[in-house]
């Protein structure tokens, strides 16, 4: 049996990268996936691959009306909602300076504002089900600064604080939540377009050795999901390769 038979478990931003791992390899573990995104192909193209367990619904994050009527489908058709993903971002780069607010709230409703309504959507599921498992994607930005990433960084800072809040507020109700924190990660959003390349020389200091990739996040979030992490909650579980654990100084050494 797999780790998430019977349980019903919604993903955003599904339709590729960290998303559709995610669908994929929960859907593998037994669980009903509901893929949402607003790349229709794509997401409609990965649900069918997945087979009967996946389904694609439609939804723009940053719209309250969409997660209400997403909540009404899936308690009307299957009852319950076990797991969240709050995977869907988006990566928007520039100079303090230059960025304009309408780039910087860009960001902020995307990353931030889909959390906060995901969450809020997921809760009456939940506490009907008796308990869940809320999991926010932030990123090792939502824990260290970056250069060019003023509304990314915020809004990743916020996921991290708004998933303590929510761990503090639910855990009487036995709803888990926790943030995933990604370093480097091989997808199309990160590269800013449709290739796949996992060399990654610029991730070439990781002490692992190499960029992540898709199914390193997935997996993560697969024991977030699980029975397995059973205790956790309110916690950061970071996937970085290393890459926020310190400096080396071996070169400045000689050694």
């Amino acid at each position: 049996m797999g780790k998430l038979e019977g349980r019903v478990a919604l993903i955003t931003g599904a339709a590729r990268g960290q998303g559709e791992a995610e669908a994929r390899l929960f859907a593998a573990e037994g669980a009903t996936v509901v893929m949402t995104d607003v790349l229709d192909a794509q997401a409609s193209e990965v649900a069918r691959s997945i087979g009967p367990a996946a389904s694609y619904h439609r939804l723009d994050v940053t719209e309250e009306a969409g997660w209400k009527h997403i909540a009404d489908d899936i308690r009307s058709r299957h009852g319950q909602l076990d797991v969240l993903v709050n995977n869907a971002g988006v990566l928007r780069l520039g100079p303090l300076e230059h960025t304009t607010l309408e780039d910087y709230l860009a960001v902020i409703r995307v990353n931030q504002v889909g959390v906060f309504l995901g969450m809020r959507a997921a809760i009456p599921l939940m506490k009907a089900a008796g308990g869940g498992s809320i999991i926010n994607v932030s990123s090792i930005d939502g824990l260290v600064g970056m250069t060019y990433g003023t509304g990314y960084v915020a809004s990743k800072f916020a996921v991290r604080g708004m998933t303590k809040v929510a761990a503090l507020e639910l855990g009487r109700e036995r709803i888990r939540v926790n943030s995933i924190h990604p370093g480097g990660v091989d997808t199309a959003m990160v590269r800013g377009d449709g290739s796949r390349e996992t060399s990654g020389q610029p991730f070439s200091n990781v002490p692992l050795g190499r960029i992540g990739v898709p199914e390193d996040i997935a997996r993560m979030a697969l024991f977030l999901a699980s029975d397995d992490s059973a205790y956790c909650t309110g916690a950061e579980f970071i996937a970085d390769g290393g890459l926020t654990a310190g400096f080396d100084v071996s070169d400045f050494l000689g050694r």
